[in-house]
């Protein structure tokens, strides 16, 4: 791989040892996909700031880039932790995992990364220009930016983002390269999907069907960022896939696979588990604004059932913005988190024992994560079930 002087002084050390380091993960992650060169980049988002997930070794290898002088040269926000930063006694956690969560995000602060703890950065500030090179990795986030933003990454991982974030750049290959980027998988579908809940089950599906692809819908028709980012989070779940298409030319070699409710079902019923739900969840992706203004007013004037928990998750930028809201929800005994999500903090902590929500990749996640039962409902369903 080539590499400019600059990038060479990196590489040997000349500008300290976090460069190094940081050079040495990506020019060996260059060489193995078969890069050419490195390429700037404008921002990146880091995963791995979860205790639940990193545990003490990777906290212990973050206090270490930290302590040697790791720093980010771009913009770089990281992906949600294992707590709520304010109610984590709320939660059940213990003064020993909130010591161990803390010390990671300090070791991230030290580094110059924002403590965002969110899987939409772009909702929060990180959001790149159409076109522009990143390095992300939270996988729902890479989906996003490549197909609804216009921006190009790979599925990065945890320590390739974060060492992209200190040097400044990543190598080009992958979907970097325009050339990678054309859809290689027409999707025609035989039914019009409506809401969120719809979009998941697509999304789902389709990574089943086709894990490594690039799928063009030819007739999905919308510009919904909410449904976008719930369809992109189910296509990373279940497969490989990290870019989509609602327009695209160049298709002359691309399958054609037709979609319709059969297939919808069949996912259905594949991540449903058998009894009744006694915990409700809505926010994976994170809840949007306008995601908790419609709960706010789905919910209000109802309480949660007695024996239930109804939670919803979104990310501190988006809880400050919509407080009158969040207040209505809260009201009626349901629990707003932010900072975490239910797929990296500890579920099986909130004493119930069989979750349901709306999003494929949160019921897909779950039950290994936390060890939960885990169901995939429509979002009536949920407020039918979880609320009075």
């Amino acid at each position: 791989m080539y590499l400019t002087k600059e990038e060479e002084k990196m590489l040997s050390g000349e500008y300290g040892p976090a460069l190094r380091k940081a050079m040495e993960l990506l020019v060996g992650l260059g060489d193995v996909f078969g890069a050419e060169k490195m390429i700037a980049i404008e921002s990146t988002q880091i995963s791995g700031a979860s205790y639940n997930n990193i545990g003490d070794a990777g906290m212990e290898f973050l206090e270490e880039l930290a302590e040697i002088g790791a720093k980010a040269k771009v913009k770089s926000t990281i992906n949600p932790c294992g707590m709520d930063l304010d109610k984590w006694r709320e939660m059940g956690i213990n003064e020993e995992y909130y010591e161990k969560q803390m010390r990671i995000i300090r070791a991230f602060k030290r580094m110059g990364i924002e403590i965002s703890c969110t899987c939409t950065p772009y909702l929060v500030g990180n959001l790149p220009k159409k076109g522009s090179h990143i390095a992300w990795s939270e996988s729902s986030a890479v989906v996003f930016a490549n197909s609804v933003i216009g921006a190009k990454t790979n599925r990065e991982g945890g320590p390739s983002a974060l060492a992209a974030a200190i040097a400044g750049r990543t190598p080009y290959y992958g979907l970097h390269i325009d050339e990678n980027r054309v859809p290689n998988i027409i999707v025609k579908l035989e039914f019009k999907p409506r809401t969120a809940f719809e979009f998941s089950l697509l999304g789902y599906t389709i990574g089943r069907i086709a894990p490594s692809g690039i799928p063009y819908f030819k007739n999905l028709g919308t510009s919904d960022v909410d449904r976008l980012k719930i369809m992109g989070a189910a296509l990373a779940a279940s497969g490989g896939i990290a870019m989509f298409y609602l327009n695209a030319k160049n298709l002359d070699k691309a399958e054609k696979i037709s979609i319709d409710w059969r297939e919808l079902n069949q996912t259905k019923e594949n991540l449903s588990s058998d009894g009744d739900p006694d915990l409700f969840c809505i926010g994976c992706p994170h809840c949007s604004p306008q995601e908790i203004k419609e709960l706010a007013r789905a919910i209000k004037g109802r309480r949660v059932r007695r024996g239930c928990g109804f939670w919803i998750w979104t990310s501190r930028g988006v809880y400050e913005k919509c407080k009158e809201y969040v207040k209505i929800i809260e009201g009626a005994g349901c629990k707003v988190f932010k900072d975490t999500c239910m797929v990296v903090y500890p579920l099986q902590l909130s004493g119930y024992s069989h979750m349901a929500c709306n999003s494929c990749k949160a019921v897909h996640y779950v039950p290994s994560t936390s060890g939960m039962k885990a169901s995939i409902l429509e979002l009536n369903s949920i407020l039918e079930r979880g609320l009075e």
